[in-house]
């Protein structure tokens, strides 16, 4: 089968592949350098419509690891179905790649979660009402995957010897595009939320269902609807993200320079 990454990179020996989430799309540049691959020129790609989100991918290695990084991604809410968001991932792990790490920008329903601090995801609530292995069974992978250990502990292990002041909890993943009500953060938080966003869930699914280790990183750009007073927008979720950069580039790259 082809593959989009290979034919635009001409290489087929990657092996981590990164997905930024809002206002961290200026790390791939940072971490990996070199001239950006519009999604739209990669076969099996679509392109992001969400500011903060360039929709590019920048591919080289990164201390001797062959590393795609994604400035960006798409979502349900903007229109696609399940497959079309774990195209990314879908697509690296053909391309190579056997370790996913997926970040995004969360709300923190668990006020122990500093806001514009990254936040390792130790487990995931998928209350999309999406999953991207419904229909036929293409046999790539089992047909009911155990998901038990799906945010991989020897990963989330490898990041806290980087940065050992990391906090961790479990990510609620819903479709948006509107933030959540007070209620349904009440809600989230007693079904055992500690993050919640509009990504991931569906993706590190499909990359647990392909045979890749997925680290998810959260970056906690606000505290969510009606734990405080201050009105939600999406200017103060790609600030938060831009003033997590530097901590979050200095964690992604160690976890790239200590993998293999």
């Amino acid at each position: 089968m082809s593959n989009g990454i290979v034919k635009a990179t001409g290489r087929s020996d990657w092996k981590v592949a990164v997905v930024l989430g809002s206002g961290s799309s200026g790390l791939a540049r940072e971490i990996v350098g070199g001239d950006p691959i519009s999604f739209a020129d990669v076969e099996g790609l679509h392109a992001s419509t969400v500011a903060g989100h360039e929709g590019a991918l920048y591919a080289g290695d990164v201390s001797g690891v062959p590393t795609l990084m994604f400035a960006g991604r798409v979502h349900l809410y903007e229109g696609h179905g399940p497959r079309a968001v774990t195209s990314a991932v879908e697509t690296a792990i053909g391309a190579g790649c056997d370790t996913i790490v997926l970040n995004n920008a969360a709300g923190g329903i668990n006020l122990d979660l500093d806001v514009g601090a990254p936040a390792l995801i130790s487990d995931h609530l998928n209350l999309t009402g999406q999953n991207p292995l419904m229909g036929e069974h293409d046999e790539r992978g089992p047909r009911f995957p155990d998901l038990t250990n799906l945010y991989d502990a020897e990963l989330r292990n490898l990041a806290r010897s980087i940065d050992p002041d990391l906090k961790e909890g479990v990510y609620a993943g819903l479709t948006g595009p509107t933030y959540e009500t007070p209620a349904e953060v009440t809600m989230l938080k007693a079904l055992g939320a500690d993050l919640v966003g509009m990504s991931t869930v569906l993706e590190a699914i499909m990359a647990r269902y392909l045979g890749a280790k997925v680290l998810g990183i959260s970056v906690v750009t606000n505290y969510a609807a009606g734990t405080t007073p201050e009105p939600l927008s999406h200017e103060e979720v790609t600030a938060a993200s831009r003033q997590a950069a530097a901590r979050l580039m200095s964690l992604l790259r160690g976890v790239l320079e200590r993998l293999y």
